[in-house]
């Protein structure tokens, strides 16, 4: 992923500036200005508010008179889009709601929808829909039927209860099923992008609500098109890696009558930053050909000493009866930005069709 400042960096806030100085030539734009001399030391969320906050400040008055300027520099030769459009759209948003009316809060959500094909309105919106979800709701489940895919992605994008990057909506996370609408009409979308943010959604509600995501992909696989069973497949992603019942049996995936053996480690003790190597045998014992997902667990030592699993794919098939399969993986322990590693034990084990197999312990050896 680039960094921050490759997102929103210096030349972000300078396309900025020189479009809204485009549609008021005597602004003196000074704490835009000002911004762009200090992003160094910021995150990209705190680059995108400090850009955001500038603009309010440069542009002061009603919200009609701010929404003209940037509708204004939307329409003008100058580029306005890519990474500055988040800036754009959460001033939008929070002059929308500063407003106090109806006509503005509207007229808000009106602008995200304008713009998100520049490059998406799903963080500005979710201040909208914190601040008014009942008001909010509606228009974007109107957004549904929009002839722009980009319009129908951001209603189901922006209302995911966990959009990374993104602030919770708490009345969303009060109410699961208020969303569930948007991806009722949705999830047969002629767009893959909208799909594929359809079943990130239900992804996301799945985490605390299964048996409601269950209850959805059921309802889509019972009025399926081409596309329905692969989204339903990312959609249960989450359950199936937690060994949901009801998930996998959805997918394909029943109690199996299987030997597993395994898995066995190559080494017992791992380099820091080296790779756990393992195999394992799995066996259809039945009398007909079984379908089985098949996961492995890494349980990783936290700082205080416990393990931690973390479930990752490993493989899909089906055995004939008695049929034997050989698998082998290795499994990367290299330092990632997302998790940091800590010496001493930690385990391997088999996940197939939802149960365990196998737990098998290895010492993770210190950083030299």
């Amino acid at each position: 992923m680039p960094f921050a400042d490759q997102l929103i960096g210096v030349p972000t806030a300078v396309a900025l500036t020189a479009a809204i100085q485009a549609v008021k030539p005597h602004a003196s734009l000074t704490a835009l200005r000002e911004a762009t001399e200090i992003l160094g030391p910021f995150s990209l969320r705190e680059r995108s508010d400090l850009l955001r906050d500038a603009l309010l400040a440069d542009l002061p008055g009603d919200y009609d008179s701010f929404a003209a300027t940037l509708r204004a520099a939307a329409s003008g030769t100058l580029p306005f889009t890519g990474w500055l459009i988040w800036p754009v759209s959460t001033a939008i948003a929070v002059k929308g709601i500063g407003a106090g009316t109806d006509a503005a809060f509207d007229d808000a959500l009106g602008m995200l929808a304008e713009l998100t094909g520049r490059l998406s309105s799903e963080f500005a919106i979710r201040l909208l829909l914190d601040h008014d979800l009942d008001r909010a709701l509606p228009v974007v489940l109107g957004w549904t039927a929009s002839a722009d895919a980009d319009v129908r992605r951001l209603a189901t994008e922006g209302t995911r209860p966990f959009l990374p990057w993104a602030r919770r909506v708490p009345g969303i996370l009060a109410e699961p099923t208020a969303t569930l609408p948007i991806l009722h009409a949705l999830y047969r979308d002629a767009d893959e992008a909208v799909r594929r943010s359809v079943a990130n959604h239900l992804n996301d509600l799945s985490r605390q609500h299964p048996g409601l995501a269950v209850a959805a992909t059921a309802a889509w696989l019972a009025e399926p098109d081409e596309h329905t069973a692969r989204l339903v497949r990312h959609a249960l992603r989450t359950l199936v890696k937690r060994g949901h019942p009801a998930a996998l049996a959805q997918l394909g995936f029943h109690a199996a009558d299987v030997t597993v053996a395994g898995p066995v480690l190559a080494e017992a003790k791992v380099a820091f930053g080296g790779t756990v190597d393992f195999t394992a045998s799995i066996r259809n014992n039945a009398r007909v050909a079984t379908r089985l997902a098949v996961d492995y667990v890494v349980h990783h030592q936290k700082a205080n000493g416990t393990l931690s699993g973390k479930t990752f794919k490993l493989t899909t098939l089906t055995l004939a009866p008695g049929e034997l399969v050989l698998l082998s993986k290795g499994h990367s322990l290299r330092p990632i930005t997302t998790r940091r590693y800590y010496p001493g034990e930690h385990a391997v084990e088999l996940q197939v069709n939802g149960v365990t197999h196998g737990r098998t312990p290895f010492i993770l050896l210190p950083e030299a």
